[in-house]
């Protein structure tokens, strides 16, 4: 295995610690302190500092979508459910059967729940967007109250950027 780099970035709500290679992110978690440990050094690999300003960019308004590398661990299931996931758009929200459903597999609501419970790549694999199927927020790794300001990030920027880039408003998760 590839030697593992770490860099802290400092978000509006809190630490976030990115974890990767010299190839491809394999992390982007919340960190319970607030104390930055992984400073950018001369051999940090080109990639973390590639997510770190996409991330510094999304949390200022200015991304969407991330265009980095990374590296999905896990399971096949888990790896079909997260690639659902992308296909929430910005801005938007699903739910666990709507992702069970575009896996082709309806019936499995509570193991979708399971593996967005461990998306290890947060933001980028959006499982903030997931909703309970009543409208109301569910669980989420990092905290309600940050999957609460993610959200109504996203609904911000849409709402001041939304017109000029042409973002449809309606569309929820994207089926494959």
């Amino acid at each position: 295995m590839s030697e593992l780099y770490k860099l802290d970035y400092e978000s509006p709500i809190g630490m976030i610690e990115i974890s990767g290679t010299n190839e491809a992110i394999c992390s982007i978690m919340f960190a319970e302190r607030d104390i930055k440990v992984n400073g950018r050094q001369d051999r940090t690999p080109k990639v973390l500092v590639e997510c770190y300003h996409q991330l510094d960019e999304y949390f200022k308004g200015e991304r969407m979508e991330f265009t980095f590398p990374f590296l999905l661990e896990g399971t096949i299931f888990q790896k079909n459910v997260w690639n659902a996931l992308t296909g929430i758009v910005y801005a938007n929200t699903g739910t666990y059967k709507d992702i069970a459903v575009t896996i082709g597999n309806e019936k499995a609501i509570r193991a979708v729940g399971s593996a967005n419970g461990r998306n290890k790549l947060s933001i980028v694999i959006p499982c903030h967007r997931i909703i309970g199927s009543n409208g109301k927020l569910t669980g989420y790794a990092g905290g309600l109250w940050r999957k609460e300001w993610l959200l109504q990030h996203e609904r911000n920027v849409k709402q001041e950027t939304g017109s000029a880039l042409g973002i449809p408003g309606t569309q929820t998760v994207a089926k494959r």
